[in-house]
């Protein structure tokens, strides 16, 4: 098998659109990760950010893009115990972490600043076998299908920044900012937790607020002044917590005018420009602003089980399955925000 090589998905440097098909190896795997066989891998708003060359974080090029990715296991290294060939896997995205850093010690190693991720530390999932610790697996059910799978780890960002790291209380009102794949799951995470959600985004992102609407219950809102309406609708005041999913700075402005004094904004879209504006209502309001950064074990043990019982449904959000000789399409179809989701399938 190492002999063969096997097409990815490869962004090979940082100017704009430096991603290709590339022919590699089978990776070699050392004794403690397994060889993944990888079934169906997710197109995540951080690919297309590497795609544009409009991200924030350092990147090793060349590259295998994606990071959202399940199979099964093709192979196991000599000191891998608790796993066999052929189980249906999911895995986290921590692919390096130092395991004597105080956050790791505590088990918040995504906070472990040298960790390195798949897809922009080290090769991806956009291929069809790609290296993984073990320590990095969890079971996937039989009932769930790999497509809806390898959202796992989307969903896995939208609990952590709902369930981990926002006050969210049943009837509680929140506004999540842009209707992207991870703003969605917060709004569907938040719809869980019992909150009366609106999803607000622009006139081009009116299908993907239909989905949010129709598939997640929530209110689909378009410009500042609807949301405005919508926050201050119940007291006046504006809603309990505002999560900023959208891909740039100037939203921060947008979530202090929606938060209500004493709310909440917690921070889980990247957006690297400066910022050019005054951020004193978050003292003015007493707001706290919270970041949200990835997961850890057991949220991924917590988010399979609701995928796995039906709690939470990500089927809506999958615009289609390309093969990955076709990611072209996948990403700007994502990119041009005509689907929410586009999910890979190897070749």
């Amino acid at each position: 098998m190492s002999s063969t090589k096997i097409p990815a998905v490869v962004n090979y440097s940082e100017q704009k659109h430096s991603v290709e098909i590339r022919e590699i190896p089978v990776p070699e795997i050392g004794e403690e990760d397994i060889l993944l066989e990888v079934e169906n891998v997710g197109v995540c708003g951080s690919d297309l950010h590497q795609w544009t060359s409009d991200h924030s974080w350092p990147v090793n090029y060349p590259v295998v893009l994606g990071h959202e990715f399940g199979g099964g296991i093709a192979a196991l290294g000599s000191r891998v115990s608790g796993w066999k060939v052929g189980d249906r896997v999911v895995s986290e995205t921590a692919a390096v972490i130092d395991t004597q850093n105080p956050m790791s010690k505590v088990g918040l190693y995504n906070l472990d600043p040298t960790r390195k991720g798949f897809g922009y530390g080290v090769n991806g999932a956009m291929t069809r076998y790609v290296r993984v610790p073990a320590r990095c697996l969890h079971t996937v059910p039989e009932n769930l299908s790999f497509e809806e799978a390898c959202l796992t780890e989307p969903c896995c960002v939208a609990f952590n920044s709902l369930v981990g790291n926002s006050h969210i209380k049943p009837g509680d009102r929140v506004i999540v900012i842009g209707p992207g794949t991870i703003g969605i799951l917060c709004a569907a995470v938040a719809r869980l937790c019992g909150a009366e959600v609106a999803v607000l985004g622009l006139e081009a992102d009116r299908g993907r607020l239909e989905i949010a609407k129709n598939a997640y219950g929530c209110d689909p809102l378009i410009g500042e002044d609807a949301a405005e309406a919508w926050a201050r609708k119940r007291d006046g005041l504006g809603a309990d917590l505002i999560v900023d999913a959208a891909g740039h700075s100037i939203t921060l402005k947008t979530a202090m005018k929606l938060v209500r004094p004493n709310g909440q904004i917690t921070k889980v879209g990247w957006g690297p420009q400066p910022l050019n504006f005054s951020i004193d209502p978050i003292v003015q309001k007493n707001v706290r602003l919270q970041g949200s950064f990835s997961h850890n074990w057991p949220i991924w043990e917590r988010v399979i089980a609701l995928l796995a019982s039906g709690a939470l449904n990500v089927k809506p959000i999958i615009g289609g399955v390309w093969p990955i000789t076709e990611w072209h399409t996948a990403f700007e179809k994502m990119h041009t925000g005509q689907i929410v989701k586009a999910v890979l399938k190897p070749v």
